[in-house]
């Protein structure tokens, strides 16, 4: 990127640091915010500055979070007995758009996943069963994305709550509304027929 001027090169850097984001599509973007005008460009940086400035972890759940702890925390109308387990605060966020379920959270803030270096203590595992101990939870919902290394977290946490007498379920996979038998795969098939239940 020698041909660019340093400050033009610095931001196409680092904004191809960021997830999704290749060569071209950071050159596309620092050539879009060369063309805005400088409050819009400036109002993007107090952004991204107020994010790190002003979000952290809420101390209970571990999602993301501007107050501690979280409104979703505080809120007295959520259902105590409750906690659906999810990797990130995306995969809350998620839950939450679905309007269905009113319990409480608990964001591990990631998956096992052994080859890239991520165990048990590089998660939020130790504290959901401090949690757990002492409470009145009935049920722990674990909802780790249907991949590799969430089934493997899902795995890893029903053999560490067995012990805890509580109830554990795991989200339902299957075919996703709208789509064809004959295009899914023989794994999703098979979660689908799994997660079957009685039509009422």
């Amino acid at each position: 990127m020698a041909y660019y001027p340093e400050p033009v090169a610095r931001l196409i850097d680092a904004l191809q640091r960021l997830p999704g984001i290749g060569p071209k599509t950071a050159q596309r973007l620092t050539f879009y915010m060369l063309k805005r005008p400088p409050d819009e460009v400036r109002e993007l940086g107090d952004a991204l500055l107020a994010v790190k400035e002003k979000i952290t972890y809420c101390r209970t759940c571990f999602n993301v979070t501007d107050e501690d702890p979280c409104r979703l925390c505080s809120d007295p109308r959520r259902d105590e007995h409750v906690i659906c387990v999810v990797e990130e605060p995306n995969d809350l966020l998620a839950m939450e758009r679905t309007g269905e379920y009113r319990g409480r959270y608990h964001v591990l803030l990631g998956a096992l996943s052994p080859l890239d270096g991520i165990g048990p203590d590089d998660l939020k595992i130790r504290e959901l069963l401090a949690r757990l101990e002492g409470r009145e939870t009935t049920e722990v919902i674990l909802a780790t994305n249907p991949n590799v290394e969430g089934e493997a977290t899902a795995l890893y946490l029903a053999k560490l709550l067995r012990p805890l007498a509580v109830r554990i379920t795991r989200i339902a996979r299957g075919l996703p509304v709208g789509g064809d038998l004959e295009y899914a795969d023989q794994v999703t098939l098979s979660k689908a027929l799994e997660g079957r239940r009685e039509i009422s």
